[in-house]
């Protein structure tokens, strides 16, 4: 008597499951309706009773469903990568002479013009040497004039001519040497931009080649960046890309891309490439990190709503709309998300109808009503790199 009562209960256990299986596996009424095993059970009489009560297909009716239009997307293929920032241009400022600093004209951090001066050194020496070139070039200019009043009137030699000539020039050379030497007593900004830590103060000497400050241009933001050789074929200079400071990412910036190195690196496989981003709030500093992100655009797929994906053992697969009735159709799914899935399937095209809700009691050729068209696909480019 036990075993008869673990008989039964082993037998009602395994219709409860042979139930489920049926009523929530798509798979399970193709494969009973190939053994035969469908007709067998009454499943389909069963199913029409059920649904003439109001839960689905009415008897000898088209089953009622819910369809989605096939779309069609540009898969993008996104590359992220990390840069580092430096200044368009940058600047150490030396000495070019020995001498003891008499003026500072600037300050730490703060913004000079090019041409402007920056240092002072003590320059009375060279004040004077100009000076006394300046007189000797005076005198020079004059004895060169008496020289040509007696050459006119034929009472000196042409030597004498030249020599006053030649000692003019002289004269005049001393002075260019003076003026230099004395330029040299002040340090002028090569460029416009940013000063930055000066450690100097008035009084301190210096010696020749001396660093005493650096300018930075940081108008633009120079960003060194590598990139896989699998982008070699589709980066180019011009090409824009998304960068976000990692110091505050909620900063999102544009940039471009500026120049592309001629060699692939052997041991990373990779290409360096240079952007600039501008930095027009100057809030971007040189030396930062920052994050890059390069989109190209790929091949058109067709898009499906992700609700429309079903699973036999054979793969996936969609249930098409075609003249009325459903038509099971294997796909390839190619990347999806939460939105739409990119697929490539024969036989399917932009503007086709696929079923989302309604799929558990659908078979080949059922008649099928499409009583609401889902719009969930999306109609934007997706990016690669999405899990499919």
């Amino acid at each position: 008597m036990k075993a008869l009562r673990q008989i039964l209960v082993m037998l009602v256990v395994f219709a409860a499951g042979l139930y489920l299986w049926i009523a929530y596996v798509p798979a399970a009424r193709p494969l009973l309706e190939r053994t035969g095993l469908l007709d067998l059970l009454g499943i389909e009489a069963v199913q029409e009773d059920t649904a003439a009560q109001g839960g689905g297909r009415p008897r000898g009716g088209a089953a009622s469903v819910i369809a989605a239009t096939v779309g069609e997307m540009v898969r993008e293929d996104r590359i992220s990568a990390i840069g580092d920032g430096r200044a368009l241009r940058s600047v150490t400022v030396r000495s070019s002479a020995i001498g003891v600093i008499t003026q500072l004209t600037i300050e730490a951090g703060s913004y000079v013009d090019q041409g402007a001066i920056l240092v002072r050194l003590q320059d009375e020496e060279e004040t004077i040497a100009l000076e006394q070139a300046r007189i000797e070039l005076e005198d020079a200019r004059a004895e060169e004039a008496r020289i040509k009043q007696l050459q006119s009137s034929g009472a000196t030699t042409a030597v004498r001519l030249r020599e006053t000539e030649l000692a003019l020039r002289s004269a005049e050379l001393a002075v260019r040497q003076a003026e230099f030497e004395l330029s040299q007593r002040q340090i002028i900004a090569p460029i416009s931009g940013w000063v930055g830590i000066i450690n100097l103060q008035e009084g301190d000497r210096v010696n020749a080649q001396d660093v005493l400050m650096t300018i930075t241009d940081r108008s633009e933001i120079l960003i060194d960046f590598r990139v896989p050789e699998r982008a070699v074929r589709s980066i180019a200079v011009g090409q824009t890309f998304a960068v976000a400071p990692l110091g505050f990412t909620d900063k999102q910036l544009q940039g471009e891309i500026s120049a592309i190195d001629s060699v692939v690196d052997r041991a990373s496989r990779t290409l360096l490439v240079q952007g600039r981003v501008s930095n027009d709030a100057d809030l971007l500093r040189a030396g930062m990190a920052f994050a890059v992100e390069l989109t190209f655009p790929g091949a058109p797929l067709l898009s499906i709503a992700p609700l429309a994906v079903q699973w036999s053992s054979e793969g996936p697969f969609v249930w098409i709309v075609r003249e009325g009735k459903a038509a099971q159709m294997p796909i390839e799914i190619i990347q999806r998300n939460s939105a739409e899935v990119l697929v490539n399937a024969e036989g399917l095209a932009k503007g086709d109808q696929v079923i989302t809700e309604g799929v558990q009691s659908l078979r080949d050729g059922a008649e099928v009503n499409v009583v609401a068209d889902d719009q969930s696909a999306s109609a934007e480019p997706i990016k690669a790199g999405a899990k499919p």
